[in-house]
């Protein structure tokens, strides 16, 4: 387990750690609960702009001809005294628990009354690595808001990329790289002195959350809505040169990787602010071109041709309402019907793993 304290200012340190199998809400299925240690200590100081990884922690419960698929991982852990600004995911939509204030280390205790409190997003650990069958490798989706799931169902697993890791039945480990508001080559400067709403670019990230992972066989990059936004107003020409230094620097950092491009869904007509005007659209179809036709990518997945409406230019009207918060949706981020499609329009032969 990866813990991380990329965007802090001061050193954090976490301690009290555990993992085991999630029962229900806080509550963790007894018998499962292992300790996590940090080069064979119980606590870890990391400092900032670093993470550290845990030692491997044997998990009791994962056993041959045991069927775990739906269940979760419950990680637990503890900030000794104060953290400072936190590397977390805001919009994880999915629960995780927090206890009282002042509570202490609570990772041991399986019982709900230990994490009361509910929060939709997930702090400071930021990747899980496994032992996985021969052959099995990670794909990552690797994005922004559309990847992350907005306008998906909290807790529901129904993100295009879980769409996809159904589909793949176990040849395949899907690891969702999307950050809502990410951008390809916006902003120019990202620090905790200087934050973004969605965070640093895919350039500046890359690193941490693709090329450093284990067992990458190939990546779904599906970016460059929010670079056309009021918000980066950026030219179609700076993303596509960033989206051809992207797919370099994955090449060169691990040879045989498949690098999948995917077509930028339409935002038009769209009811955010920053979102949904005619040049922004102009843009998308120039960088669409660009993915489809350019030859730089392993292969395309078209995204776009699977959620677009002619008859209006924007999203198809069966994918626009939000099925999280039952409103009208923004005709930006597709519903779960959407997001169904769009996972079934990845053709598993182009991502390097086993035939069925």
């Amino acid at each position: 387990m990866r813990f991380s304290n990329a965007l802090g200012t001061r050193p954090i340190t976490f301690d009290g750690a555990f993992a085991g199998l999630q029962w229900s809400g806080s509550a963790v299925l007894p018998g499962t609960n292992r300790p996590v240690s940090f080069g064979g200590n119980s606590s870890v100081t990391i400092k900032p702009g670093e993470s550290a990884w845990s030692d491997p922690v044997s998990l009791p419960f994962v056993k041959r001809g045991v069927d775990l698929r739906g269940r979760k991982l419950a990680v637990s852990f503890h900030v000794a005294g104060i953290s400072g600004p936190m590397t977390w995911h805001a919009k994880a939509l999915q629960s995780s628990y927090v206890t009282l204030p002042g509570a202490g280390a609570m990772g041991g205790d399986v019982s709900e009354t230990a994490f009361p409190f509910a929060t939709a997003s997930w702090y400071f650990l930021d990747a899980v690595d496994m032992v996985a069958p021969k052959g099995v490798g990670a794909i990552v989706a690797f994005g922004d808001s559309i990847t992350d799931g907005t306008a998906s169902t909290i807790n529901g697993d129904d993100r295009w990329p879980d769409v996809l890791a159904r589909r793949l039945g176990g040849r395949g480990v899907v690891v969702n790289a999307g950050i809502g508001g990410n951008q390809v080559v916006g902003p120019n400067e990202y620090s905790p002195q200087k934050p973004f709403p969605g965070g640093p670019s895919a350039l500046q990230r890359l690193e941490r959350d693709v090329l450093t992972l284990s067992g990458v066989k190939s990546v779904i990059w599906l970016e460059g809505i929010n670079d056309f936004s009021k918000n980066g107003n950026a030219e179609a020409d700076a993303v596509i040169a960033g989206m051809r230094e992207g797919v370099t620097r994955m090449r060169v950092a691990i040879p045989g990787i498949k690098v999948i491009g995917a077509t930028v869904v339409s935002a038009l007509g769209s009811s955010s602010a920053a979102h949904g005007f005619e040049l922004q659209d102009e843009k998308r179809k120039k960088l669409n071109e660009f993915i489809r036709t350019s030859g730089v990518f392993d292969s395309v997945v078209d995204f776009d041709r699977v959620t677009f409406d002619p008859q209006t230019g924007g999203m198809k009207p069966g994918f626009v309402p939000d099925n999280t918060l039952g409103g009208p949706g923004d005709k930006l981020h597709p519903n779960r019907l959407g997001y169904q499609a769009m996972g079934m329009a990845v053709e598993p032969g182009t991502l390097g793993i086993p035939a069925k």
